[in-house]
């Protein structure tokens, strides 16, 4: 169990500027935000259409190159790095991306093997084994042999996350893990991701907009606005404040 003398901090984003186009016709995505992540924490980052929050996810993970500020991700500045130190530091890293992003043309268990086979000197048999574990770690079991078209949407979201936990991430990364999913189904899947927040220890970071998700999520919330952190707390903490744009989120049909 994590406690406040041995926390470590997974995340640090300071002052982060990221702009598309060029300088004359510049679009500033973000604009000064910082964050911090620490072991353990669930933190949801929100706001409306075109607030930032994919860009910043994608900073964070190296996608994306900031104009300015700094990105320390597992205590290491990640865009100061090599482009053979970064790939060495996301090894440490899951990311379970909006869509699943698994390749159609191998198998569920191909696909969660793949990050081992690329990264491990792992025989094939302890492959195998380590597959097996991961999709029944997200309840998927006997399922490796089929391919993604014939699973469901959320099998394939879980299977997303087999793939993202399969080097035994640090921290995990999230982009709209509830996105496309039916109310039932997205619960599952917020469900398995505390449950592996509580029984690992893992830090997660949340990109989404589902207002169920973020209450059953119940972490610490980032609100963006306009590019910059509108708002940094509780869930309760947010449905309550006097903020307008935390109201727009929270009620969009205005009863508060």
């Amino acid at each position: 169990m994590t406690t406040a003398a041995n926390m470590r901090t997974l995340v640090e984003v300071a002052n982060l500027c990221v702009s598309y186009g060029s300088d004359e016709d510049e679009n500033r995505v973000l604009d000064g935000v910082d964050l911090r992540v620490e072991d353990g924490d669930v933190l949801c980052i929100v706001g409306g259409s075109g607030c930032g929050k994919s860009t910043l996810l994608k900073t964070i993970i190296g996608l994306v190159a900031p104009k300015s500020g700094q990105v320390r991700l597992l205590g290491e500045s990640l865009h100061t790095l090599t482009e053979q130190d970064q790939a060495r530091l996301l090894k440490r890293v899951g990311v379970m991306f909006q869509y699943g992003a698994l390749l159609n043309s191998l198998t569920v268990g191909e696909n969660v093997a793949l990050p081992l086979q690329m990264h491990t000197d792992l025989t094939p048999d302890f492959i195998d084994d380590l597959v097996e574990t991961r999709l029944a770690l997200v309840g998927l079991d006997s399922t490796s042999h089929l391919l993604p078209t014939e699973l469901s949407g959320g099998m394939r979201k879980r299977a997303a996350l087999a793939r993202a936990m399969s080097l035994e991430p640090e921290v995990l990364f999230c982009d709209e893990p509830g996105a496309g999913l039916d109310p039932e189904t997205a619960a599952g899947i917020d469900r398995l991701l505390l449950s592996l927040n509580q029984q690992l220890g893992m830090g997660i970071v949340i990109v989404t907009h589902e207002l169920m998700s973020i209450d059953r999520l119940n972490g610490d919330l980032v609100m963006l606005d306009e590019g910059r952190v509108a708002y940094r707390g509780s869930v309760a903490s947010a449905r309550q404040a006097d903020m307008e744009g935390l109201r727009r989120f929270f009620y969009p049909d205005g009863a508060a």
